[in-house]
């Protein structure tokens, strides 16, 4: 059996996640994936799990934490 990364579990059924920079990690869980190689947003520290924003080289978990941050003219994509 594989130790999950993130909580030390030790696991029957783990996976691991290969980032594109090679960063490689073994979960027992998508919540421990998420928690350990999730973005966080560079304003509020939220875990991003969906697509975000990115301003410049850092990413938002939306178009209000990126303006505040970076003053950037975006808005999230809704229909009013």
């Amino acid at each position: 059996m594989a130790r999950c990364d993130k909580c030390g579990n030790d696991y029957a059924h783990t996976f691991t996640i290969t980032k594109d920079d090679g960063t490689k990690g073994t979960f027992d869980s998508f919540e421990c994936a998420a928690e350990a190689m999730a973005p966080r947003c560079a304003h509020c520290g939220v875990t991003v799990l969906g697509h975000g924003v990115d301003a410049g080289s850092r990413t938002y978990c939306c178009s209000h934490c990126a303006r505040v941050t970076t003053g950037a003219q975006i808005h999230d994509s809704v229909s009013v």
